[in-house]
């Protein structure tokens, strides 16, 4: 008989599996804005964080937020390098000082462990700022319509559903604070790179992670309300709460951008 903990892991590696596939590819039928805007919504943090909630307490869940308040904060990171070296270099280049970027800001901040409003005030000015600084990378577009690999959709599926099932077995080991850094790993913003910069090219890429640096404002909002909803509200209320301020924030960047059009 298959042990029932296994028949779980593996119902939750196909949730956040399904997940992110289904909204990857609807970013990449899309333009750079509304791609950054799909790529920045909890579509991998979100199946991780609830199977979380039901090995762990509301505490817990309060206490991974600030984990991953510091891992979004890193994706300046990430974008900052990211976005200049795929002006003139391949994926391989790009991607890889991306991450490294990215994995050193986030053990600084661990180092550092600064306090939640320190994590929310940060991440509003950092993105703020980066919004204006990328303003001249964010209209590129493909040359032409990309083939899609046969490979893709399995291979974006397997890194998901491999990451939900590490965060959600290893949690207990590694504690709330890395928990929530390990689940708000960049997993849609680098399979995106990954697939589609060899296809489209590295401005049009780039151009989708300059169009993120405002939605990813909301995304640390919507982590943020995590931290101070989880244990006065409890983990399911929270985590819904997260869930729409998220999706708020990046309908109100649509329909702004709309009208400013």
């Amino acid at each position: 008989m298959i042990d029932p903990w296994f028949l779980l892991l593996a119902l939750k590696m196909a949730t956040a599996a399904a997940v992110v596939v289904g909204c990857s590819l609807l970013a990449e039928r899309s333009g750079p804005m509304i791609a950054a805007m799909i790529a920045t919504l909890p579509i991998s943090i979100g199946p991780v964080y609830i199977f979380l909630a039901l090995d762990h307490d509301a505490a817990f869940i309060a206490q991974g937020a600030l984990g991953s308040m510091s891992a979004n904060l890193a994706n300046a990171a990430l974008c900052l390098v990211y976005i200049p070296l795929a002006q003139r270099f391949g994926t391989l280049v790009c991607l890889g000082a991306a991450v490294l970027a990215w994995l050193a800001v986030l053990f600084l901040l661990r180092v550092l462990e600064p306090s939640f409003a320190v994590l929310l005030i940060t991440t509003v000015v950092v993105y703020g700022c980066l919004h204006g600084l990328f303003r001249h990378y964010r209209a590129a577009r493909p040359k032409h319509q990309p083939s899609r690999p046969w490979y893709l959709i399995p291979m974006r599926a397997g890194f998901v559903a491999t990451l939900a099932a590490v965060v959600t077995t290893l949690s207990a080991q590694v504690g709330p604070v890395w928990s929530g850094a390990l689940a708000a790993l960049p997993v849609v913003l680098t399979s995106m790179i990954a697939m589609l910069q060899p296809r489209i090219g590295g401005p049009a890429m780039a151009a989708v992670l300059a169009n993120s640096a405002l939605p990813l404002i909301g995304f640390g909002m919507a982590i943020g309300s995590v931290y101070l909803a989880a244990v006065p509200l409890g983990s399911a209320l929270a985590l819904t709460l997260g869930l729409a301020i998220s999706l708020a924030w990046n309908l109100g960047l649509m329909r702004l951008s709309r009208g400013g059009r």
